[in-house]
Formats: C-alpha cells, sequence, structure tokens
C-alpha cells in the first residue's frame, strides 16, 4: 500500500501523485490536509499519524512530495513508528533562509538515518532545493538518491504527469512484499 503525502496546495489532477491514485486506486491513499494553504508542522504531522493508524504500516510506503517530505521525515522523528518505507520526491529545504514563512514549524529538517529503505528522487535544476541539499538529505537518510536532470520541482507543470520511470523505481520498494 503507497500513502501519497503531498506538498504545498495538494497535488492537482495533473500530478503524478493525482494521477497514479487514479490509475491505481487499490494502491494508493492520500492523507488529507485541513490547510493545504498555510503547511503546519505539528498539525500536518498529527494528521498523518491520525490516518495512518487505519493501515498496517509494515505493509506502507510513504509517498512525499515537496514539503510533505519533510512532514514525513518530522511525522518519523515525532512517533519513530516503523513503516516499510519512503519514497521522497524533491524534498524542500524547509531550513533555506528564504523558505516561505507561512509553511511554519519544519525546521530543522530531522537528518537522523531512517530504518528503514528510503529512495530520495531530485532535479538537477529545483527551485524548492538545490541538488547538492538534496543529496546530503540522502546520504544523512541513508537512502538511495535518484537524480533527474533539469526536471524542475518534478510536477505537472514540470512534465511529469503519469511519471512511469517514478512509479517503477517507487515499487522497487515494495519488492519484499511477503
Amino acid at each position: 500500500m503507497f500513502v501519497n503525502i503531498p506538498g504545498l496546495r495538494n497535488s492537482d489532477d495533473n500530478h503524478w501523485q493525482t494521477i497514479w491514485e487514479r490509475k491505481y486506486p487499490d494502491q494508493f491513499s492520500r492523507i488529507i490536509q485541513e490547510d493545504w494553504a498555510h503547511p503546519n508542522c505539528a498539525n500536518w504531522i498529527n494528521q498523518i499519524d491520525k490516518e495512518l493508524k487505519k493501515f498496517d504500516l509494515n505493509k506502507v510506503i510513504l509517498v512525499g512530495h515537496s514539503v510533505g517530505c519533510a512532514a514525513i521525515v518530522n511525522w518519523f522523528q515525532k512517533y519513530k513508528t516503523p513503516i516499510k518505507g519512503i519514497f521522497l520526491v524533491a524534498p524542500s529545504d524547509v531550513d533555506q533562509a528564504d523558505y516561505p514563512k507561512y509553511i511554519s514549524g519544519f525546521t530543522p529538517l530531522p537528518l537522523d538515518i531512517l530504518p528503514f529503505p528510503s529512495i530520495v528522487v531530485a532535479s538537477s535544476n529545483d527551485h524548492v532545493v538545490k541538488l547538492e541539499r538534496a543529496k546530503y538529505f540522502a546520504a544523512c537518510w541513508g537512502s538511495e538518491f535518484v537524480v533527474l536532470k533539469n526536471a524542475g520541482h518534478i510536477e505537472g507543470k514540470s512534465g511529469f504527469g503519469e511519471w512511469t520511470q517514478g512509479f517503477e523505481k517507487l515499487k522497487s520498494l515494495n519488492k519484499n512484499d511477503g
């Protein structure tokens, strides 16, 4: 089971998270946040924890995009709940000095090694995270690191609608289904 955790303003109809949910409704679920326009870490991670209680977490892979990635690692830091794995795409660098103030509470970004399989996917030209920072996050978390050349923020408007290569990479985390 894959659980999507979108970022700021949720993932629209042309976003790979939404497309994967439509295409594979029996495999995907989405955490719905109360305020998509003003992400607050405490509110977001409490909602994530509440919604994840519905699942057998030994079979769950969390799929984050942008600030949703920061929410996932903050959720794990607070709750220490083991899961099957995480797939983090275009993780926001919430520690940047010029990071938007209406996105609050996600700093400092937890950088402890994750005790489950994880993959970080980053773009060479993302405006939300510099490639070197994404690489640093992946190293700290013990994640496999995947670079997409000139992929922007890896979202619908960057040309990543269905993103079949991303779905194939995500499935690699699910290979140890027992």
